[in-house]
């Protein structure tokens, strides 16, 4: 039996003659050579990616922060039914006790039970972040990939707005903003919200110009799609991931900022469980009851570090680049993983002491 030459059985149009199919002509070839190319790019790029995820989930620092914000969701969710006491219930025959069998964390200038109001301030504080970064990714996703996708005289105009809202320090700005609403759990949702959202405006710009050139938006715009399913379907869904990110690390921030405005009493009101007014309603008390300000504080501080080490671990995963830059895949990844998160939180809480 003869052997057929191994450039005719290699040939793309060998198997296609054989089954009566049409000869594919070069530009298919090409076009199903680009796509299988792109696929092994990205599977590429999809088994590093889970391998990295692999890697720092197995290190003690990330487990800490993933545990953490699990214990944090938890407690924000079913916080009210296990807590010990009624985060309002008073008992003045109880004032200013210290931790202890019955109380844990002590008890407040009221009798209230200092534990049951850190728990109770959890919920407080998820709900609040969830509401500011919903305000600030929807508002800064609308004018960047607007900015981003249109480009022009519309691009000039509101980058420049951007830019306004980027020149005030963003504690000052909320603050004055709140102030002009009257202040209130609304009031300062939304200030946080305005000062929030020009980060997002500027980084979903740049993703949108950086993947509205590609072949396929391109070829969408040939065949004649319009153009805001092309932004929404072909662009936006494509260059989300890093504005994700983000959000991930700014949660904890906006704990800080949103616990600053409730502590300076424009955000929640004084009494509430929510942990910048325990804090403000403790100060008072530092050198008798320290407890009473304390452990809102901690519970503060450790929720912002966790959720900092949460959004580090997803930055070092799907940003490889970064994950290079800071070292976190190296031997040394724990601890540098920790340092960023820990100088996150550090720069928040002293630019609102400040």
């Amino acid at each position: 039996m003869r052997l057929r030459p191994p450039s005719v059985l290699s040939h793309p149009g060998a198997t296609a003659a054989r089954c009566g199919l049409p000869r594919p002509t070069s530009d298919m070839d090409m076009r199903v050579r680009k796509i299988l190319r792109v696929s092994r790019i990205e599977l590429h790029e999809f088994s590093q990616r889970h391998r990295r995820g692999l890697t720092l989930l197995t290190r003690p620092v990330s487990l800490l922060g993933i545990a953490a914000v699990a214990l944090l969701l938890l407690t924000a969710a079913f916080g009210g039914v296990l807590a010990p006491f009624g985060s309002s219930t008073l008992n003045v025959a109880e004032q200013f006790q210290g931790p202890g069998a019955t109380h844990l964390l002590g008890t407040d200038e009221l009798g209230r039970d200092v534990l049951s109001r850190v728990m109770a301030g959890a919920a407080y504080s998820v709900i609040s972040a969830a509401s500011v970064l919903s305000i600030a990714l929807v508002a800064g996703t609308l004018v960047g990939a607007t900015a981003g996708y249109v480009g022009g005289l519309l691009d000039e105009v509101l980058m420049r707005i951007t830019d306004v809202f980027l020149a005030f320090p963003g504690l000052i700005l909320a603050l004055a903003i709140s102030v002009t609403l009257g202040g209130g759990v609304r009031s300062a949702i939304l200030a946080v919200g305005a000062v929030w959202w020009p980060g997002y405006a500027r980084l979903v710009r740049g993703q949108v110009l950086a993947t509205k050139s590609n072949d396929y938006v391109t070829a969408a715009r040939a065949l004649g799609v319009r153009n805001p399913r092309i932004l929404w379907r072909h662009i936006l869904r494509n260059c989300m991931t890093p504005v994700f990110v983000q959000l991930t690390l700014d949660v904890g921030n906006v704990l800080v900022t949103f616990a600053g405005l409730s502590y300076l009493g424009l955000g929640a009101p004084p009494g509430s469980p929510d942990w910048g007014a325990t804090i403000s309603d403790g100060q008072n008390y530092l050198l008798t009851s320290w407890w009473i300000a304390l452990f809102p504080g901690l519970a503060l501080y450790l929720s912002a570090l966790a959720l900092n080490l949460v959004g580090e671990l997803l930055a070092d995963v799907y940003m490889p680049s970064r994950a290079q830059r800071l070292g976190a895949v190296s031997t040394r990844g724990s601890q540098v993983l920790f340092r960023s998160a820990a100088a996150r939180v550090a720069r928040s809480t002293t630019r609102h002491e400040a």
